[in-house]
């Protein structure tokens, strides 16, 4: 390959799975506010947005000043979660290994996240991951997903092109935000989106197990 080719991944139900400690979260923010917590299938149609959409986005019924209430109890309440010696962010199988494949083929790797900055640094940090990506881009990076412009920012600190970019995600969010840019857009079965839903937001592919990513994406540059 003589273009610089680069894989951005997102992180929560792509390479991590929060989904516990996300909805656990959720359900103290709520339940210090005095009110009935959102359904779980609904917390997570909402993860991979910054916070400032998410939350609101489940709790449309609230005014601005009980948003933002909830905004700040969910980040307390995950911080604290994050403390605890049981807390439980686990790689997704094959992770690992995957990114080792795609390190060790000189392709570049970067993050495209609605995670804070300060979660992100902690999750990699967890996972003995920090060093392995060229750009992290968070949610102090730019707006929310879908809109294309972290995803344009990681290409652009990286060297390469949205025709030699791939984008790794599990929600319609990622998927949307890879057509926008247009980069190849590969979406994940195990994550907190539907298949279904992933296809309709023009997934290229959809793939079941992290060991058919290194794979495909030799296969798609190679094209």
């Amino acid at each position: 390959m003589t273009a610089t080719c680069l894989v951005v991944f997102d992180c929560d139900g792509t390479l991590i799975d929060s989904q516990h400690m996300i909805i656990a979260s959720v359900r103290r923010a709520w339940e210090q506010e005095d009110l009935v917590p959102p359904d779980d299938e609904l917390i997570r149609t909402g993860v991979g947005l910054r916070l400032d959409y998410a939350i609101p986005r489940l709790a449309p019924e609230q005014d601005i000043p009980t948003q933002q209430r909830l905004i700040e109890r969910y980040r307390q309440a995950f911080f604290q979660s994050r403390q605890s010696p049981d807390f439980e962010e686990p790689l997704y199988p094959g992770a690992r290994e995957a990114l080792e494949a795609i390190e060790a083929s000189g392709v570049l790797m970067a993050v495209a996240t609605g995670k804070s900055r300060r979660g992100l640094d902690a999750t990699l940090e967890r996972h003995d991951l920090t060093g392995k990506f060229v750009s992290l881009k968070t949610a102090e990076s730019g707006p929310s997903k879908p809109d294309p412009k972290i995803l344009l920012d990681a290409i652009a600190e990286s060297g390469a092109a949205p025709e030699t970019t791939a984008m790794v995600g599990d929600t319609v969010f990622d998927i949307s935000m890879a057509a926008a840019a247009g980069a190849y857009a590969i979406g994940v079965s195990w994550g907190y989106h539907p298949v279904d839903e992933l296809k309709r937001a023009r997934a290229a592919r959809v793939i079941d197990r992290f060991a058919d990513l290194p794979g495909l994406l030799e296969n798609y540059w190679s094209r």
